[in-house]
C-alpha cells in the first residue's frame, strides 16, 4: 500500500475498537465529539503527500512511497534526511501534536536498527519477528501507539511489588500459538485513534520479574484490548478561533489489556532480561530523541514569532521588560538548534550498523520541559488581559457588532481588529486552553520527570569518565607551589 491518505486512515479506525469516553462505549470514527481530532489526524496523512519530498521515500522492499520515519539511518546523508522530515512533520501541528505517528515509527526504527543488541537473545527469531513488523508497519502507513508505563498505584514499594504486582501488564499463560497478558498500561498518547499498540521496554526489570519482561505489538481493535479515555479537549469551534484545539487533541488513555491473546509473530521479547534493559536504553537516546527535539525546536520557534507578533499588536515590542522575555525565548530556540545540529555532525554508528545521533541530545531533556513552561508564562505575561478581549471571527460578520469590534478593539501598528483578534487567541489557545493545559503538562513529563532525565545525564557523564579538571588543576597547583618552595630557598641562599 505504502504512505495512506486520511481517507484511508479514517476507513481504518471503524474497526469495533472498545474506546470508552466516560461511562460510554463509543466509535472514535463516528463520534462527534472526537470529529475534530480524527479529522486533523487524517489531515497528517494528507499533509505528508503534499510535502512528500521531504516527507515520504521510496521503500527499499516494494518501491512504493513510505515515509521518511521508517528510514533505518546508517550514514550522514540519512541523518540529513531524516531530520528534514521531522521538521517538516512538525510544522504541521507547529510542534503542538507530540505523538504524530513518525514518533512511535521511529522508536520502531531505532529498535529494529540495532541488531546488535537482538543478537544476546535466545533465538534470533525475535529479531526476524520484529524486523518483519516494522516493515509491516511502513508498507501499511499504520498510526502506532505505546505504552511503556506500569500501572502501580502504591509508589511506596516497588513498581512491580505488592498490590502493583497485579495491576501491571504480565504474560498469564502460554500456548503453542502464543501467549495471554493482562494487566494496565499507560499513557497511550494517540491510543483511541491509533492504529495499533507497540508495547515496549522502558525502564529496566530486575531478575525475578521475568514475566513482565514483555514487548509486543497488537491491533487497537483485539478481543481484550480496553481504552479508557480522559476528558477530550477538542472543541467544535472553527480553526481560525480555536487552531489547536479544534484539530489538535491527540486523546490520552489508559490501556487495559484483559486476558488479550499475543501471537507468537507479534512477540518480540519475552521474558528475556538482557535485551530487555537494552534495546531502548541502547537507541532511545540516539534515535527517539531525534525527532523529539526537532519537534520542541520548531514549537520553540513558533512560539518566539507568535509573541514577537503580540508584542507588535500591543505596540510593545521595544519595551525592555518585553524585549527582554522574546529574548529569553529566542535563546532558548536557538540554544536547542545548535544542540541538535552538534548532535546530528558527531552522529555515528551505535552498534549493529544502526548510525544515529550522538546521545549528547539527551542533554535537552534536562532543560526543555521548564523551557515549555516557561514559554507558556511568558506568553500569559505578555498577553495579560488580552487573551481575554478576543472575539471570534465571526462576530467581525454581524453587522451591527463588527463596526463596533473594528474600532474599538484595533491592534497598533495599523493592525486590524479580526487579526489582533485571532493572534490572541491562538496564544490562548496554545497557553492557556484546556488542551494547552493538557500539553502544558505532556511538556513537563512525555520523556519522563526531568529529575530522572538529570540524574540519567549525570551517570552517563560519569560512566564515560567525564571530569578530571579538579585533579589537574590540583596537581598543577601542586607543582607551581613546589616550584614556589625551590625558588623561595634559592632567593634566601643567595
Amino acid at each position: 500500500m505504502g504512505a495512506r491518505r486520511g481517507d484511508q486512515y479514517i476507513a481504518g479506525l471503524n474497526d469495533d475498537r472498545e474506546v470508552w469516553y466516560g461511562s460510554e462505549r463509543i466509535n472514535v470514527a463516528t463520534d462527534p465529539r472526537f470529529k475534530g481530532s480524527v479529522e486533523g489526524m487524517a489531515a497528517y496523512f494528507d499533509y505528508q503527500w503534499q510535502h512528500e519530498d521531504d516527507c515520504l521515500f521510496n521503500s527499499p522492499s516494494s518501491g512504493e512511497k513510505i515515509s521518511v520515519s521508517h528510514l533505518r539511518p546508517r550514514n550522514d546523508e540519512d541523518i540529513r534526511r531524516r531530520h528534514r522530515a521531522f521538521d517538516r512533520f512538525a510544522r504541521y501541528s507547529m510542534g503542538m501534536l507530540g505523538r504524530t505517528p513518525d514518533y512511535v515509527n521511529v522508536v520502531l526504527a531505532g529498535h529494529v536498527s540495532r541488531v546488535d543488541l537482538w543478537e544476546q537473545a535466545s533465538d534470533l527469531k525475535y529479531y526476524e519477528r520484529i524486523s518483519q513488523y516494522q516493515k509491516y508497519v511502513a508498507e501499511n502507513d499504520l498510526a502506532l501507539t505505546h505504552t511503556i508505563v506500569h500501572a502501580n498505584i502504591d509508589k511506596s514499594i516497588g513498581e512491580l511489588d505488592g498490590a502493583n504486582a497485579d495491576l501491571t501488564l504480565q504474560v498469564v499463560d502460554r500456548r503453542e500459538d502464543g501467549v495471554i497478558v493482562r494487566g494496565a498500561k499507560l499513557l497511550a498518547t494517540l491510543g483511541p485513534i491509533a492504529d495499533e499498540c507497540y508495547v515496549y521496554p522502558a525502564t529496566p526489570i530486575k531478575p525475578g520479574y521475568e514475566q513482565y519482561a514483555i514487548s509486543f505489538a497488537t491491533p487497537m481493535n483485539a478481543p481484550g484490548v480496553v481504552v479508557v479515555c480522559r476528558d477530550h479537549y477538542g472543541v467544535d469551534q472553527p480553526v481560525e478561533d480555536r487552531p489547536f484545539s479544534s484539530r489538535f487533541d491527540e486523546q490520552d488513555g489508559v490501556v487495559i489489556f484483559d486476558n488479550v491473546f499475543i501471537p507468537n509473530d507479534r512477540i518480540f521479547i519475552d521474558g528475556e532480561l538482557d535485551l530487555y534493559n537494552a534495546v531502548n536504553q541502547g537507541t532511545a537516546t540516539g534515535g527517539t530523541q531525534h525527532q523529539t527535539s526537532i519537534r520542541a525546536a520548531v514549537k520553540l520557534e513558533f512560539a518566539y514569532d507568535l509573541l514577537a507578533k503580540m508584542a507588535d499588536t500591543m505596540g510593545a515590542g521595544s519595551r525592555p521588560d518585553i524585549a527582554t522575555m522574546l529574548g529569553e525565548v529566542h535563546g532558548y530556540f536557538r540554544i536547542a538548534k545548535a544542540v541538535i545540529h552538534s548532535a546530528e555532525t558527531r552522529a555515528h554508528d551505535w552498534g549493529g550498523g544502526a548510525f544515529f545521533i550522538h546521545d549528547d541530545i539527551g542533554v535537552l531533556r534536562t532543560v526543555m520541559p521548564e523551557w515549555m513552561t516557561r514559554v507558556n508564562e511568558i506568553i500569559k505575561t505578555i498577553g495579560s488581559h488580552n487573551l481575554l478581549a478576543t472575539p471570534t471571527q465571526s462576530a467581525f460578520e454581524d453587522p451591527r457588532l463588527g463596526p463596533l469590534l473594528e474600532r474599538y478593539l484595533p491592534g497598533a501598528k495599523d493592525i486590524s481588529a479580526p487579526e489582533r483578534a485571532q493572534i490572541f487567541r491562538t496564544a490562548w489557545d496554545f497557553a492557556g486552553s484546556a488542551l494547552g493545559s493538557r500539553i502544558d503538562l505532556y511538556e513537563r513529563f512525555y520523556l519522563g520527570s526531568i529529575g530522572r532525565a538529570r540524574i540519567l545525564e549525570h551517570m552517563k557523564a560519569q560512566r564515560k569518565g567525564e571530569g578530571g579538571q579538579l585533579k589537574e588543576f590540583l596537581e598543577q597547583s601542586d607543582r607551581v607551589s613546589e616550584g614556589n618552595v625551590e625558588w623561595d630557598q634559592v632567593s634566601q641562599m643567595s
